[in-house]
């Protein structure tokens, strides 16, 4: 895989995540608590190659100007800074959750799941917006 193809790899783990993230909500709401799991070890193991990916590439290559002008210029800016910042914190919040599953504290997991489910959601979901508007719409 070339340098260059590592955001498009970057937006489909996200999308992947993204996707097995409200999968895994839907088979909890059924009580299908086994494939429950397996979906959310898979979004887990989708965030990490995504990271991985993203650090190998930005190790690389550095930050990446925006070129867009105009009125998107500050709506690019505010949709990258939330989610930069909720990237960061979500990365304990997901460890924990994920912990507290696998240690069997399920009232815990529940409590922290609502917590984390709707703000990994986000983070995956404009990941794939910065993505687009970064390498797709201001090139």
């Amino acid at each position: 895989m070339r340098l260059a193809d590592l955001p498009t790899l970057n937006a489909a783990l996200n999308a992947t995540s993204a996707v097995l993230l409200v999968l895994g909500f839907c088979c909890i709401r059924a009580k299908h608590v086994t494939a429950h799991a397996c979906v959310m070890i898979g979004a887990f193991l989708a965030s990490v190659g995504f990271l991985t990916s993203y650090l190998i590439y930005h190790a690389h290559v550095g930050s990446v100007r925006f070129l867009g002008t105009g009125w998107i210029r500050p709506v690019y800016f505010s949709l990258l800074l939330s989610h930069t910042v909720l990237a960061i914190v979500i990365v304990p919040l997901v460890l924990r959750t994920l912990f507290l599953a696998a240690s069997k504290r399920f009232p815990a997991h529940k409590a922290m799941a609502r917590r984390t489910l709707p703000l990994w959601l986000y983070v995956c979901v404009t990941g794939i917006v910065v993505y687009w508007m970064l390498y797709r719409h201001a090139r």
